[in-house]
Parts: C-alpha cells; structure tokens; sequence
C-alpha cells in the first residue's frame, strides 16, 4: 500500500508518527482541508504531468492555485499534459488521491511551484487518499528531493 511506502520512508528521519489519518477522504483539496481543519490554500495538492519524453513529473502546488498553461510551457518546452488517472499509480507509485512527493517512483522529478511559500507550513497527502503530513517549506523542498522551486501555476495571488 501507498502509505506503507511513504511511512517507510519518513522512518528512517523518525517523523512517521507526523503522517495523520484521518476517518474521512482527503482525496481533494476541499475534502482534505476539511479533514485537517485548514484553509484549502493551506493542502499541497500534488499534480502528475506527462514530458514529451515519456518522464513524467511532479507539481506540488497551494490548492487554490491553477497551472498556467503559459507558464509551464515557457518553463518545460511543452504544453501541459496531465497523466491519465488510471496511469498515475504506474507512473507515481500512487493513486489519485493518495498522490504525494514523497516516496515516488525512481526517475519522477519533483517540482515545488512559488505558490506555496507564502505559508509557514503546508499539508501534502502522505500516500493514500486519507491522509496529510504537516510540513515546512524547507521541510518540503528537502524531503520531496524536489528539483527546483517554479512559477506555474495562477489564481492565487491577490489581485493588486
């Protein structure tokens, strides 16, 4: 199971016990905000995207934030293709749902978009579709192994 994998992993920094379960779904930023009892900004949804090579990629993102199509072309050279769902276990290593950066597939490159930063802390799925792990920023960036901090994603900024 998902979560097995990514309790596994965070055992060997002793923070497994930091991986909260909850009674209900947390498959969606709505439905994890409310188990957690934060604001649906605060989830770290975890986005799955399909590169002209065949790799397929990782975008953690504030869960009021959108992928801007412009953007993530200027930044990866290719229009923005999510995985199909049923694809996403095979690509990831988890299901819609349960999708996190932790504990991925060998060759998923991970990717934190600057949405998330302006919160002190964040709640990513942990594996499975009920569950969160609170996180820093740095937290995040050092436990995902992600590839670098980018800007695609839109809908989130206050309009000035």
């Amino acid at each position: 199971m998902s979560i097995e994998r990514v309790r596994a992993f965070f055992q060997q920094y002793g923070l497994e016990d930091r991986i909260q379960e909850f009674d209900v779904s947390s498959a969606t930023v709505e439905l994890a905000a409310q188990a957690v009892g934060v604001e649906g900004a605060r989830i770290a949804k975890t986005l799955s995207f399909l590169l002209k090579d065949g790799s397929c990629i990782l975008i953690v993102a504030a869960g009021d934030a959108k992928v801007d199509n412009v953007k993530y072309k200027n930044y990866f050279g290719t229009k923005a293709k999510m995985l199909p769902h049923d694809a996403v276990p095979e690509y990831v290593g988890h299901a819609v749902g349960g999708v996190c950066p932790f504990a991925v597939k060998e060759g998923v490159k991970v990717y934190l978009d600057e949405s998330l930063r302006r919160f002190e802390t964040v709640f990513p799925a942990a594996g499975s579709s009920n569950s969160a792990i609170e996180m820093s920023m740095e937290e995040l960036e050092k436990y995902s192994g992600a590839e670098a901090w980018i800007d695609v994603c839109k809908g989130w900024q206050s309009e000035a």
